[in-house]
């Protein structure tokens, strides 16, 4: 019962992260190319029996679903980046390894490659963008 919560979670992570990301090279920078390579990141993430997720949830039950303050606002487009950045690679990561304890979620190879796709992302973001924004 754990695992499942534990992967409807980070999948859920993982999507929204991608998503701010996606969203913001797309109508901050206009950038075709990052922006449909995360669309297609996206779409490519791959829970076998996704639906049946939704079943673990448990969102009331969650004793830490609340904010951390510095959560609660960025500085500047680029620390709202950086932020989904990291928020979609440690949720990668967390599907990599427990998806080694319930392969029938997903594959763990699929999981470690994303997160690899998502730190050459990242970077290829900031060196075209740059911190300061």
């Amino acid at each position: 019962m754990e695992i499942g919560r534990v992967i409807d979670a980070n999948l859920n992570r993982l999507k929204e992260g991608i998503r701010v990301i996606e969203d913001t090279l797309r109508y901050f920078h206009n950038d075709v190319l990052l922006s449909t390579s995360l669309k297609n990141l996206r779409h490519h993430i791959k829970i076998s029996s996704h639906i049946s997720l939704l079943s673990y949830r448990n969102v009331s039950g969650d004793v830490a679903k609340g904010s951390m303050p510095d959560e609660l606002q960025r500085e500047n487009l680029a620390h709202l980046v950086m932020a989904n950045f990291k928020r979609a690679q440690e949720s990668a990561r967390v599907l990599e390894e427990y998806t080694k304890l319930a392969p029938h979620f997903g594959d763990t190879a699929d999981f470690k490659k994303l997160r690899y796709e998502l730190y050459e992302i990242e970077k290829t973001y900031f060196e075209r963008y740059g911190t300061k924004e």
